[in-house]
């Protein structure tokens, strides 16, 4: 059987494809995505892969896996772009002068040559720098993302060196309350009383995982794993937790909100400094190119759901 793929899902051919995971301090950045006059993670790390390529151009351009708000951490973040044959070459090419070294692959030249650039910025860290198949998308082949959310109520240990990222929360909350009415969120859904509304963008989303805990130190925390997600959808979905945890707010109303076609004011989005991104999954490289297709492909609920949607509505 023969696979369609879109050409911007693949690497041009010739073009090598490298993917990079990557954590970083998000509390100096206005977000991931490069905006004029403004620092952000994307505009640092294409700057520095401009430097080491400074007489190759074109310089590559990062597709991300979630473009995480201002503000917003990462620890797992994974993001690709594409290297041109000579661009490729001459990254592992060796320099005269410098002896015989033995030559290295084309992720550990990455690794080394962009983190050279980018040690004087100790907020991003490059972890790995890998060449992986010409299908591979980090944002469209990915299965998941999840994020973790970090609360200080009064019962938690409020540790000054983690309060960039912990938010600090003044009433004592129900952590049960909360819990369940987390669980209520779980699955294929509209998400639109959560989601920043962004023109032709869908919010139909499949949440995966939602749960509190609290760790040793007594700090209240919440993992959520999606498909994807909407603009600010975890901090709004934390927030209306976090009303119910309040007493403010009836846990049971969550399961029926996203009937709601537009935000609501009972609770608040939930600040970003709290908000980390853990880790994205993917799957086998049999399967990339397929998984993005399938991704970019509209998503809508099943009839069932519509007609309990509309049922809920009226």
């Amino acid at each position: 059987m023969n696979l369609f793929v879109p050409r911007a899902a693949n690497a041009a051919l010739g073009s090598t494809r490298i993917r990079l995971d990557l954590a970083y301090d998000g509390t100096d950045f206005t977000g991931w995505a490069r905006q004029p006059g403004f620092r952000t993670v994307q505009a640092d790390i294409e700057n520095g892969l401009a430097g080491i390529l400074q007489s190759f151009p074109p310089h590559p351009t990062l597709i991300v896996a979630g473009r995480t708000d201002a503000g917003v951490h990462a620890r797992g973040q994974v993001a690709h772009f594409d290297l041109t044959a000579e661009q490729a070459h001459s990254l592992v090419r060796i320099q005269r002068g410098t002896g015989s070294r033995p030559p290295v692959d084309l992720g550990t030249a990455v690794l080394r040559r962009l983190g050279g650039i980018l040690v004087t910025k100790p907020d991003v860290v490059l972890r790995r720098a890998t060449v992986v198949p010409g299908g591979f998308d980090a944002r469209f082949s990915a299965l998941w993302r999840r994020y973790e959310y970090r609360i200080a109520d009064p019962l938690a240990l409020h540790d000054p060196q983690q309060r960039l990222r912990t938010t600090w929360h003044p009433f004592t909350l129900d952590l049960a309350a909360m819990d369940a009415a987390a669980a209520t969120l779980v699955g294929l859904h509209d998400f639109a009383a959560y989601c920043k509304p962004r023109p032709g963008a869908t919010t139909i989303r499949t949440v995966q995982d939602f749960r509190w805990w609290r760790d040793d130190d007594g700090l209240i925390i919440a993992s959520i794993t999606a498909d994807a997600f909407c603009h600010s959808m975890v901090r709004a979905m934390v927030g209306a937790c976090v009303a119910v945890g309040e007493g403010r707010l009836d846990g049971s109303t969550l399961a029926h909100l996203h009937f709601d076609k537009h935000r609501i004011s009972e609770f608040k989005v939930m600040q970003a400094h709290g908000l980390t991104l853990i880790d994205v999954g993917y799957p086998d490289d049999a399967s990339l190119a397929q998984r993005a297709v399938d991704t970019r492909n509209r998503r809508s609920l099943p009839a069932a759901a519509q007609v309990a949607s509309a049922a809920a509505s009226d």
